[in-house]
């Protein structure tokens, strides 16, 4: 078992990890009426990050990105989680916002280095309320 070094939204969640080669921007990036991404330049170009624990280093991009997350939480097209190595206070508000005008919470987690290059190896996690991280689940 794993744990947040910082929990910036507070949730519990489980499901298969997406481990992102390089950070998103939910805004231009990333298509909230299908879950994909869209930004060609990713070298993940069309992977659907819809129900999975997503993994990158922070967010990235236009302040614009908080509303574009919020939206694909509501519409069920976001990942259930986000886990970084830094903070991203436009990623987190998108959640906060989602949370509470949606009452639908996506928790986004801080990890450090050698916890990040751990969980990047589960196929599985499952996050509670603490930020404790379980690995190899379901």
């Amino acid at each position: 078992m794993a744990e947040a070094q910082r929990v910036v939204v507070a949730g519990s969640c489980e499901g298969p990890v997406l481990v992102l080669d390089e950070s998103l921007s939910f805004w231009g990036g990333f298509e909230y009426e299908t879950g994909t991404i869209i930004d060609q330049a990713h070298p993940q170009v069309s992977a659907d990050l819809a129900g999975n624990i997503v993994m990158m280093p922070v967010g990235r991009g236009s302040s614009s990105a908080s509303s574009v997350l919020a939206e694909a939480i509501r519409r069920g097209t976001a990942p259930v989680a986000l886990i970084l190595l830094e903070s991203d206070e436009i990623v987190a508000l998108g959640a906060i916002i989602a949370e509470e005008m949606y009452g639908i919470t996506m928790p986004i987690l801080i990890v450090d280095r050698p916890t990040y290059n751990e969980l990047t190896s589960a196929k599985r996690l499952a996050i509670d309320p603490e930020g404790r991280i379980e690995t190899s689940v379901g």
